[in-house]
Order: C-alpha cells, then structure tokens, then sequence
C-alpha cells in the first residue's frame, strides 16, 4: 500500500531574472517564505499559479547553484562522511557539534530525535526543481531553433534528478546487492512535482534502475563540455555511471564509462605548480573538476574534526598531498584544507582523479595488472615532488587491488565517497574493517555488515508517513 509523503521545500535562493514570470515566481516563493519562523517550509507553494513558460526561465532555475550543487550550504548528504572513519573527534569538540552530527559520530541507533534531516530535504529540493523544469519543458515545442537548449534543460533536469537519488540511497538505503536488491528498501522515487502526490519507498533495485535510466536518457542531450561547471555535461554523465556502478560492483560498466568519461576530459593537476603555503590550495572548478557538487555544511568540517593519525602517516614524505591536503593545528594534530572548493565546503562532485581510480579498480578486479598500475602510475606521478615517484609494482592482481583501494582513500579523502566505499567493501573478507571510536573513555564500534551503515529515514517524514518503513539499526 502507497503512503502520501510531503517533502518541505526550501525555495529562499531563486534566482530567475528575465521573465516576468520568472519574477512573479521569485516573489511567490519570498511571500511564502516569509511567513515561515524557518527555512523549511511547512505551507507547500502554490505552483499552480505560477508557469515557468520559456526555455530562459528553466535555465535559470536549473542554474540555481545554491539549490542543485550547494554552492552556499551543500547539498549532498553529508551523514555518511560523518560517520566514515577519516577523522576523529576531542570529546570538547564533540560536545559542541548538533546532535545529528554527534549521533553520526557515534553511530547511533537513533540519529535525529525529532531534529529536521537537511541530507534529506537538501537533496529532494533538487529532485523537485529537476521535475519541475521537466514538466514544463513538456510545454514548449521543439524546433530546429531551440533543439540544443531543450535537450541540454532535459538533460540536466534528468542528471540533477539522478545525482539526488543516488546520494539519497548511499545513505538512506542498503548497500546494493544483486542478490537481494529486488526486495530491500530503497527511496522514495519522486517523479513528479506534485507534492501531494501519493508516495512509497521504492526497492533498491528500482532505485538503482532509476538512476541508470534518467543517466542514460540524458547522456546524448547533454554537451561534451557545459559552460559551467556547475552544469551537467555528457561527461559528468558518464562519470556518475562509473561511479554508480562501481558501487553496484558491475566492473564492466564501471571501467566502460570512466573510459569513456576520460576519453571525453582526462585533465589532472600537477600538483607541483601548487602553492604549498596557500590556506587552501585547491581552486575551485579546478582542471579536474568536471561537475560541482557540495557536501551539506558541517561544524565538524569547519573547525573540529582531526585526520586520522593513520591515514595521514601514510602518504609518503615526497608525496605533496601531504602537504597541499592538510594543515598542522597548534596541538599537532591534522586538518584537512585539501577540498576542491577552495574552503570548509567539502567537494564531493565529479573530477577526474576519481576517474583514474575507478577505472583501475575495475581494471585490476578484470584481472588487467598492467592497465589497472598504468592509470594508478599515472595520477600518482602527478602527485609527487618532480623527480621522487617510483612506479608502484604488484605481484599480481589482488595486490594491485589492495594498492588502488589504499590510493583511492588517500586522493578522494573527504570527497563523501568513504561511507559508499566501506559499505560495499564490507562485503569481501579481505577489505572488511571493524570501526572503532574512542570517545571520553569509552569506546564505539561499529562491525562489517552492521545494519547502522544504513542510517534512519528522517523522524518527521515517519511521523508523517506511518506506513513508510523505517530502517532496522
């Protein structure tokens, strides 16, 4: 049986110039808004008296960066990073956090206790947005004068669409199995853009067929390279398939669209032409960025958190993420300055170091030792003082495996890919891991498989929804 699901839609950030009714929209959503003590709305806008009419007013909806790649606050969930295993926390520090994020440290069975889940509304605001202009493209006849900005507004609408459902599902449903994907809970798939529309928890096998298909309809609408960084482009589409079916485990497909995502950009960085005194050496929308995207903003990342002593300790002395990622704090301990945004906000879009890493994972698990070191080598090489790198070897492809994983957590360190990567790598013995956290004398664990790698459907969408089933922790 359906439930009816109501989604809280923040719309404080529009920006549409150009259009009268673009204009009449903007104020709408300021009059709403208006009336609200908070940012999330509890009155749903009247979107019936208000019709976006032109391919300039989709545009600009779309380009709405605060709201599709959180550009001011984040947007993609952010949960998962805080309670991957990158960092610690003093107890101090701890303390001053928001509950959720103390919850997430911990691992705790119950996360928001009646708190408001911005990982959630965040990123189903952009679902709504995506729908919209979906909707209303339907209205607009194509012709030969106006096909490429149609089908680049089509395109992504679908991309946005896909890009929310599948961070929504690395955090609010199980790791996909193909063996029990057809019956495991996944998200609700909103498709539309009426808010009353009745809603469901999809399985995670129709999740994931979602996302593939919205990806795979907007591949060819879509330029090779956008204007803006900010916008969807056939490359960014083929580099969230790579990293979609990476965390399916489907290694054909993964090694299938990072190549065909790097045949498209290869760019990287020599991070030797870096400044290694910059407060945070990384530009935003640098070379590698091939689509901006922000994690939600967090205490944590602002000022508390401290590098794993480990992790750190195992990037090499001639290595210079070493020193472009992280900074010394006045106690000795680490903070991570590395971000490709240039600041506290954490990128977490898609670049092409990730790239690299993908297709020589894919590479190495097809048994491919020499292609697989051949991508590691050549990202490596430009990460290490001019004239320092030695190539990496490997006995054989296992080994080659284990050396491209240890890689990959060092380059995509704090990018909101090590919750996805702990869930699926719990599934093989040999990448397995116990976490463990050490808070105030006493100590947190959290096992391989745990059912907390799945955090909770947010309380009030429960509360809500009585018949949307919440996640077992």
């Amino acid at each position: 049986m359906k439930s009816k699901i109501t989604f809280h839609i923040p719309f404080s950030v529009l920006r549409l110039p150009g259009t009268s009714r673009a204009a009449l929209l903007c104020v709408l959503f300021l009059l709403v808004l208006n009336s609200c003590k908070d940012n999330w709305l509890d009155v749903k806008p009247k979107k019936s008296l208000v019709v976006l009419s032109t391919l300039t007013d989709l545009q600009s909806l779309l380009d709405n960066s605060a709201v599709m790649n959180g550009n001011q606050n984040g947007v993609s969930p952010s949960m998962g990073e805080i309670s991957a295993d990158n960092y610690y926390l003093a107890y101090s520090d701890w303390q001053s956090a928001v509950e959720i994020e103390r919850n997430c440290y911990l691992w705790s069975k119950q996360i928001f206790n009646g708190n408001t889940s911005l990982d959630w509304n965040r990123a189903y605001q952009a679902v709504y947005y995506a729908n919209t202009a979906l909707e209303d493209l339907e209205k607009i006849t194509q012709d030969n004068s106006n096909q490429a900005d149609w089908n680049n507004i089509k395109g992504s609408a679908l991309f946005y669409r896909a890009y929310s459902f599948y961070a929504l599902a690395e955090i609010f449903a199980p790791h996909y199995k193909a063996a029990t994907a057809g019956s495991d809970l996944g998200i609700p798939l909103r498709m539309t853009s009426d808010l009353n529309e009745v809603s469901a928890r999809a399985t995670v096998q129709q999740t994931f067929d979602q996302v593939i298909a919205d990806l795979k309809q907007a591949e060819n609408m879509l330029p090779v390279t956008p204007l803006y960084k900010t916008r969807p482009s056939k490359t960014a589409v083929d580099a969230l398939l790579a990293r979609v079916y990476l965390s399916m485990g489907d290694y054909d497909n993964s090694l299938k669209y990072a190549d065909s995502a790097l045949g498209l950009y290869n760019s990287l960085m020599d991070y030797n032409t870096l400044s290694l005194t910059a407060a945070y050496p990384m530009a935003r929308f640098n070379a590698e960025v091939i689509f901006q995207s922000i994690l939600n903003s967090s205490s944590i990342w602002s000022s508390r958190h401290k590098v794993d002593p480990a992790l750190y300790a195992s990037y090499n002395a001639s290595d210079l993420r070493q020193v472009l990622f992280f900074k010394t704090n006045t106690d000795g301990t680490k903070f991570f300055k590395g971000s490709y945004n240039a600041g506290t906000l954490f990128f977490c879009g898609l670049a092409t170091d990730e790239l690299y890493l993908v297709r020589a994972e894919s590479r190495a698990r097809k048994k491919d030792v020499n292609g697989a070191l051949a991508d590691l080598n050549f990202l490596l090489k430009s990460r290490f003082r001019t004239g320092t790198f030695v190539p990496v070897t490997a006995v054989d492809a296992d080994d080659a495996l284990t050396k491209i994983l240890a890689e990959r957590r060092k380059e995509l360190i704090f990018r909101g890919l090590r919750w996805t990567d702990l869930r699926r790598l719990n599934e093989d013995s040999r990448f397995a891991m116990t976490l463990t956290r050490s808070l105030n004398g006493t100590a947190y664990t959290l096992s391989p498989l745990d059912p907390r790698y799945t955090l909770p459907i947010p309380d009030d969408v429960i509360a809500a929804n009585p018949s949307i089933i919440q996640n077992q922790r």
